[in-house]
């Protein structure tokens, strides 16, 4: 299960660097094109529907890889068990806000596609398309922090991030 999970999780990564890769390409379409004098509709929409999708598939992964920024000045301050303790309260709530997230983003989802909503730009692009990624991103993500808050409760310690390793 584990390997499952982190190939999940790094095929995620690898599709939000893709879509990194649509942001480029289509900002960079957008200037030889206006350079050119010609117009391709709706370029700035697409570039934003690749950033949305990059940004929400990348949760989960960098979650995984310890790149979340967490202020650790109370948790570095308190006693182990009790570092524990509320590491696993933190991480229980942010499940839950993870988890009303992926159920409201997968019903947006859901919403557009019964009603047949277009975005109101040139490209007329059926929302759900783009909206698909956010949603596929955060229940990746409440994935991942559900993992990560059951290894916690089984007592597993936190994996060395960045954070850590530079005060040690």
């Amino acid at each position: 299960m584990r390997r499952l999970l982190n190939c999940v999780y790094t095929a995620a990564g690898i599709l939000a660097a893709v879509f990194m890769i649509g942001v480029l390409v289509c900002i960079t379409l957008a200037i030889v094109v206006r350079q050119i004098s010609m117009h391709i509709p709706g370029l700035d929409a697409y570039a934003g529907y690749c950033m949305a999708a990059a940004g929400f598939l990348a949760l989960a992964y960098t979650f995984k890889k310890g790149e979340h920024i967490r202020v650790t000045l109370l948790l570095s301050s308190l006693q182990p068990r009790a570092r524990i303790r509320l590491d696993a309260f933190a991480l229980a709530i942010g499940t839950i806000i993870a988890a009303n997230l992926a159920w409201f983003s997968c019903k947006l989802v859901l919403d557009s596609h019964a009603y047949n909503d277009i975005s109101t730009g040139e490209d007329a692009t059926a929302l759900w398309i783009p909206q698909l990624s956010m949603a596929i991103g955060s229940v990746i993500f409440f994935i991942a922090l559900l993992d990560e808050t059951i290894c916690r409760l089984w007592g597993q310690p936190e994996r060395n991030t960045q954070e850590s390793t530079l005060h040690e």
